[in-house]
Protein backbone atom coordinates (compact mmCIF):
# COMPACT_ATOMS: atom_id res chain seq x y z
CA UNK A 1 0.00 0.00 0.00
CA UNK A 2 0.97 3.16 -0.89
CA UNK A 3 2.14 6.05 1.71
CA UNK A 4 -0.52 8.27 0.23
CA UNK A 5 -3.08 5.77 1.14
CA UNK A 6 -2.11 5.25 5.01
CA UNK A 7 -2.32 9.02 5.04
CA UNK A 8 -6.06 8.76 4.06
CA UNK A 9 -6.82 5.71 6.01
CA UNK A 10 -5.23 8.03 9.07
CA UNK A 11 -7.19 11.25 8.13
CA UNK A 12 -10.64 9.47 7.81
CA UNK A 13 -10.16 7.42 11.11
CA UNK A 14 -9.23 10.73 13.14
CA UNK A 15 -6.15 10.49 13.74
CA UNK A 16 -4.78 14.21 14.86
CA UNK A 17 -2.36 15.80 12.48
CA UNK A 18 0.99 14.81 14.77
CA UNK A 19 -0.06 11.25 15.16
CA UNK A 20 -0.60 10.48 11.01
CA UNK A 21 2.49 12.67 10.83
CA UNK A 22 5.03 10.73 13.33
CA UNK A 23 3.07 7.44 11.97
CA UNK A 24 3.80 8.60 8.11
CA UNK A 25 7.39 9.04 8.94
CA UNK A 26 7.95 5.77 10.95
CA UNK A 27 6.27 3.91 8.17
CA UNK A 28 8.66 5.57 5.42
CA UNK A 29 11.60 4.45 8.01
CA UNK A 30 10.20 1.06 8.00
CA UNK A 31 9.76 0.75 4.33
CA UNK A 32 13.24 1.93 3.93
CA UNK A 33 15.03 -0.63 6.42
CA UNK A 34 12.93 -3.49 4.49
CA UNK A 35 13.64 -2.02 0.18
CA UNK A 36 14.29 -5.11 -0.43
CA UNK A 37 11.06 -6.99 0.39
CA UNK A 38 7.44 -6.30 0.32
CA UNK A 39 6.68 -5.21 3.47
CA UNK A 40 3.45 -7.06 3.03
CA UNK A 41 4.61 -10.17 3.60
CA UNK A 42 7.16 -9.54 6.44
CA UNK A 43 6.92 -11.61 9.60
CA UNK A 44 6.60 -11.42 13.19
CA UNK A 45 9.98 -12.69 13.19
CA UNK A 46 11.00 -9.87 10.65
CA UNK A 47 9.38 -6.85 12.71
CA UNK A 48 11.17 -8.50 15.94
CA UNK A 49 14.88 -7.79 14.18
CA UNK A 50 13.81 -4.12 12.83
CA UNK A 51 12.69 -3.32 16.77
CA UNK A 52 16.20 -4.58 17.42
CA UNK A 53 17.71 -2.49 15.03
CA UNK A 54 16.13 0.53 16.77
CA UNK A 55 17.08 -0.45 19.83
CA UNK A 56 20.71 -1.04 18.88
CA UNK A 57 20.58 2.41 17.49
CA UNK A 58 19.95 3.55 20.58
CA UNK A 59 16.28 5.03 19.54
CA UNK A 60 14.45 6.59 22.79
CA UNK A 61 12.08 3.69 24.68
CA UNK A 62 9.09 6.44 23.41
CA UNK A 63 10.37 6.32 19.65
CA UNK A 64 10.07 2.40 19.51
CA UNK A 65 6.69 2.70 21.22
CA UNK A 66 5.87 5.16 18.24
CA UNK A 67 7.35 2.87 15.65
CA UNK A 68 5.23 -0.07 16.84
CA UNK A 69 1.76 2.07 16.82
CA UNK A 70 2.35 2.73 13.20
CA UNK A 71 3.63 -1.01 12.19
CA UNK A 72 0.43 -1.89 14.27
CA UNK A 73 -1.85 0.57 12.45
CA UNK A 74 -0.17 -0.65 9.00
CA UNK A 75 -0.91 -4.61 9.23
CA UNK A 76 -3.91 -4.44 11.26
CA UNK A 77 -5.67 -1.15 9.88
CA UNK A 78 -4.44 -0.78 6.55
CA UNK A 79 -4.02 -4.50 5.70
CA UNK A 80 -6.31 -6.62 7.98
CA UNK A 81 -3.72 -8.87 9.12
CA UNK A 82 -4.17 -11.50 12.05
CA UNK A 83 -2.71 -9.82 15.41
CA UNK A 84 0.21 -12.41 15.23
CA UNK A 85 1.95 -9.75 12.67
CA UNK A 86 1.98 -7.41 15.52
CA UNK A 87 1.63 -8.31 18.70
CA UNK A 88 5.40 -7.51 20.12
CA UNK A 89 6.27 -6.76 23.56
CA UNK A 90 6.51 -3.15 24.47
CA UNK A 91 9.32 -1.46 25.81
CA UNK A 92 8.74 0.31 29.30
CA UNK A 93 8.82 3.94 28.93
CA UNK A 94 11.68 5.52 31.02
CA UNK A 95 10.43 6.87 34.42
CA UNK A 96 11.82 10.66 33.92
CA UNK A 97 10.67 13.32 36.21
CA UNK A 98 9.14 16.27 33.83
CA UNK A 99 11.19 19.68 33.74
CA UNK A 100 9.39 21.98 35.99
CA UNK A 101 9.80 25.71 36.61
CA UNK A 102 9.52 27.92 39.68
CA UNK A 103 6.88 30.35 40.02
CA UNK A 104 9.28 33.18 40.07
CA UNK A 105 10.40 31.07 36.21
CA UNK A 106 7.25 31.44 35.11
CA UNK A 107 7.07 35.45 36.23
CA UNK A 108 10.47 35.67 34.98
CA UNK A 109 9.78 34.43 31.60
CA UNK A 110 6.76 36.77 30.93
CA UNK A 111 8.76 40.03 31.74
CA UNK A 112 11.43 38.91 29.49
CA UNK A 113 8.28 38.43 26.75
CA UNK A 114 7.71 41.63 25.31
CA UNK A 115 6.39 41.01 21.93
CA UNK A 116 2.29 40.83 22.39
CA UNK A 117 1.73 37.79 20.45
CA UNK A 118 4.27 36.23 21.95
CA UNK A 119 3.55 36.98 25.37
CA UNK A 120 -0.51 35.97 24.99
CA UNK A 121 0.89 32.41 23.42
CA UNK A 122 3.33 31.65 26.78
CA UNK A 123 0.04 33.13 28.96
CA UNK A 124 -2.78 30.28 27.32
CA UNK A 125 -0.45 27.37 27.36
CA UNK A 126 0.43 28.37 30.85
CA UNK A 127 -2.89 29.28 32.48
CA UNK A 128 -4.40 26.51 30.33
CA UNK A 129 -1.86 23.73 30.79
CA UNK A 130 -2.12 23.17 26.98
CA UNK A 131 -0.11 20.93 24.49
CA UNK A 132 1.15 23.24 21.85
CA UNK A 133 -0.80 21.49 19.45
CA UNK A 134 -3.75 22.24 21.23
CA UNK A 135 -2.92 25.67 21.49
CA UNK A 136 -2.74 26.04 17.32
CA UNK A 137 -5.84 24.58 16.91
CA UNK A 138 -7.99 27.06 18.93
CA UNK A 139 -10.49 29.36 16.94
CA UNK A 140 -11.53 32.39 17.52
CA UNK A 141 -15.46 30.87 18.19
CA UNK A 142 -13.39 28.75 20.82
CA UNK A 143 -13.49 31.16 23.52
CA UNK A 144 -16.54 31.18 25.43
CA UNK A 145 -15.97 34.71 27.61
CA UNK A 146 -19.75 34.18 29.06
CA UNK A 147 -18.74 30.84 30.65
CA UNK A 148 -15.54 31.74 30.80
CA UNK A 149 -14.11 28.93 29.16
CA UNK A 150 -11.83 27.29 26.00
CA UNK A 151 -12.65 24.35 23.97
CA UNK A 152 -10.34 22.23 22.87
CA UNK A 153 -11.53 20.52 20.51
CA UNK A 154 -9.82 16.85 18.94
CA UNK A 155 -7.07 17.00 21.22
CA UNK A 156 -4.83 14.09 21.82
CA UNK A 157 -6.62 10.69 21.92
CA UNK A 158 -9.06 12.92 19.49
CA UNK A 159 -11.19 14.17 22.59
CA UNK A 160 -12.89 17.61 23.37
CA UNK A 161 -12.49 19.09 26.66
CA UNK A 162 -12.60 22.58 28.31
CA UNK A 163 -10.79 24.70 30.24
CA UNK A 164 -10.47 27.86 32.52
CA UNK A 165 -10.29 31.27 30.92
CA UNK A 166 -9.21 33.43 33.71
CA UNK A 167 -10.12 36.97 33.96
CA UNK A 168 -6.43 38.45 33.51
CA UNK A 169 -6.00 36.11 29.87
CA UNK A 170 -9.27 37.57 29.00
CA UNK A 171 -8.17 40.93 29.27
CA UNK A 172 -4.93 39.71 27.18
CA UNK A 173 -6.85 38.06 24.59
CA UNK A 174 -8.80 41.57 23.95
CA UNK A 175 -5.72 43.55 23.93
CA UNK A 176 -4.03 41.06 21.09
CA UNK A 177 -7.43 40.40 19.15
CA UNK A 178 -7.45 44.48 19.14
CA UNK A 179 -3.80 44.51 17.72
CA UNK A 180 -3.81 41.65 15.55
CA UNK A 181 -7.38 40.60 14.54
CA UNK A 182 -7.39 37.25 13.89
CA UNK A 183 -10.27 35.75 11.56
CA UNK A 184 -9.96 32.02 12.35
CA UNK A 185 -7.53 30.94 14.36
CA UNK A 186 -7.15 32.17 17.89
CA UNK A 187 -3.10 32.17 17.21
CA UNK A 188 -2.52 33.04 13.53
CA UNK A 189 0.62 32.10 11.08
CA UNK A 190 0.90 34.29 8.10
CA UNK A 191 -1.98 34.22 5.67
CA UNK A 192 -4.26 33.71 8.50
CA UNK A 193 -3.21 29.49 8.80
CA UNK A 194 -1.63 27.74 11.66
CA UNK A 195 0.52 29.22 13.71
CA UNK A 196 3.66 27.07 13.33
CA UNK A 197 4.93 24.87 16.51
CA UNK A 198 8.71 25.18 15.42
CA UNK A 199 8.32 29.21 16.56
CA UNK A 200 6.36 28.55 19.08
CA UNK A 201 9.28 26.32 20.50
CA UNK A 202 11.60 29.02 19.39
CA UNK A 203 9.92 31.80 21.09
CA UNK A 204 9.59 30.28 24.48
CA UNK A 205 13.27 29.08 24.22
CA UNK A 206 14.87 32.81 23.40
CA UNK A 207 12.01 34.26 26.20
CA UNK A 208 14.08 31.15 28.73
CA UNK A 209 17.48 32.69 27.44
CA UNK A 210 16.50 36.41 28.21
CA UNK A 211 15.13 35.45 31.33
CA UNK A 212 18.53 33.77 32.39
CA UNK A 213 16.94 30.01 32.90
CA UNK A 214 19.41 27.97 31.51
CA UNK A 215 17.41 24.70 31.80
CA UNK A 216 15.53 23.30 29.13
CA UNK A 217 12.61 25.07 28.35
CA UNK A 218 10.33 23.93 26.03
CA UNK A 219 5.99 24.32 25.43
CA UNK A 220 5.57 21.43 27.47
CA UNK A 221 7.43 23.04 30.31
CA UNK A 222 5.11 25.43 30.77
CA UNK A 223 2.26 22.53 30.73
CA UNK A 224 4.79 20.51 33.42
CA UNK A 225 4.76 23.48 35.54
CA UNK A 226 0.89 24.56 35.64
CA UNK A 227 0.42 21.12 36.82
CA UNK A 228 2.84 20.76 39.27
CA UNK A 229 1.66 23.87 40.64
CA UNK A 230 -1.99 23.72 40.11
CA UNK A 231 -0.81 20.51 42.65
CA UNK A 232 1.31 22.71 45.20
CA UNK A 233 -2.15 24.81 45.34
CA UNK A 234 -3.98 21.40 47.10
CA UNK A 235 -5.73 21.04 43.82
CA UNK A 236 -7.46 17.71 43.50
CA UNK A 237 -5.63 15.18 41.10
CA UNK A 238 -8.44 13.91 39.50
CA UNK A 239 -9.43 17.63 38.66
CA UNK A 240 -5.90 17.92 37.23
CA UNK A 241 -6.28 15.15 35.30
CA UNK A 242 -9.74 16.21 34.00
CA UNK A 243 -8.06 19.97 32.81
CA UNK A 244 -5.09 18.10 31.36
CA UNK A 245 -6.98 15.17 29.28
CA UNK A 246 -5.23 12.98 30.37
CA UNK A 247 -7.22 9.09 29.78
CA UNK A 248 -5.60 7.53 32.85
CA UNK A 249 -4.79 8.96 36.46
CA UNK A 250 -1.49 7.33 36.11
CA UNK A 251 -0.20 9.98 33.65
CA UNK A 252 -1.08 12.62 35.93
CA UNK A 253 0.39 11.15 39.14
CA UNK A 254 3.81 11.88 38.07
CA UNK A 255 3.59 15.62 39.01
CA UNK A 256 3.17 14.28 42.82
CA UNK A 257 6.71 13.01 42.22
CA UNK A 258 8.00 16.87 40.99
CA UNK A 259 5.86 18.68 43.33
CA UNK A 260 7.66 19.64 46.39
CA UNK A 261 4.90 20.82 48.92
CA UNK A 262 5.15 17.67 50.76
CA UNK A 263 9.40 17.99 50.84
CA UNK A 264 8.47 21.55 52.87
CA UNK A 265 6.62 19.80 55.64
CA UNK A 266 9.56 17.06 56.35
CA UNK A 267 12.23 18.48 59.12
CA UNK A 268 15.55 17.47 57.44
CA UNK A 269 17.97 15.77 59.75
CA UNK A 270 20.16 17.78 58.74
CA UNK A 271 18.34 20.62 60.64
CA UNK A 272 19.56 20.21 63.65
CA UNK A 273 23.15 20.19 62.88
CA UNK A 274 25.56 23.01 61.85
CA UNK A 275 27.29 23.10 58.58
CA UNK A 276 28.67 26.27 58.48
Amino acid sequence: MEIKEIKKKLIVGGYSSSTVKTYITCLKYFKNYFFKIEIDQLSKDDIIEYLFHLIKNNYSKSTQNQHINAIKFYFEKCLGKKREYYLIDRPRKEKKLPNVLSKNEIQLLFNSTYNLKHHTILAVIYSCGLRVSELINIKINDIDNNRMVIHIRKAKGNKDRQVQLTNQVLELLRKYYKKFLPVNYLIAGQNGGKYSTTSIQKIIKNSALKAGIYKKVTPHTLRHSFATHLLENGTDIRFIQTILGHSDIKTTQIYTHVSNAHLKNIQNPSDNLNFL
